[in-house]
């Protein structure tokens, strides 16, 4: 999740993550160097939840080169993305991930 002055919408968006049905997987969260309090934001869902992963960029960036850089800390197989203004669904990424191992010719 690239968040970039999100402090408005952050606490909502990553509470739907963390809420997921799915529950084996990392929350990267990158700052593109914020001026609000996205990164105290962040920094207290580090403390609450080990899945979640903060990231500060050494400056500002646009958007796709976070989302590209980001894509760096990745452990996992698969790589879901979310703007920090968006929601997820309860149930995304439990369904995103059956149906990618049930289809493993989608990319």
């Amino acid at each position: 999740m690239p968040a970039y002055n999100a402090s408005r919408f952050l606490d909502e968006s990553i509470q739907s993550i963390l809420n997921q049905t799915f529950k084996d997987f990392e929350f990267i969260i990158i700052d593109d160097c914020s001026t609000d309090d996205t990164p105290l934001i962040i920094k207290k869902y580090v403390a609450q939840d080990e899945r979640v992963i903060y990231r500060r960029n050494d400056k500002h960036i646009d958007q796709l080169i976070g989302r590209n850089n980001a894509l760096g800390y990745v452990r996992g197989n698969f790589v879901a993305m979310l703007d920090a203004d968006d929601l997820a669904m309860p149930r995304r990424l439990e369904l995103q991930y059956n149906y990618l191992c049930q289809h493993p010719d989608i990319a």
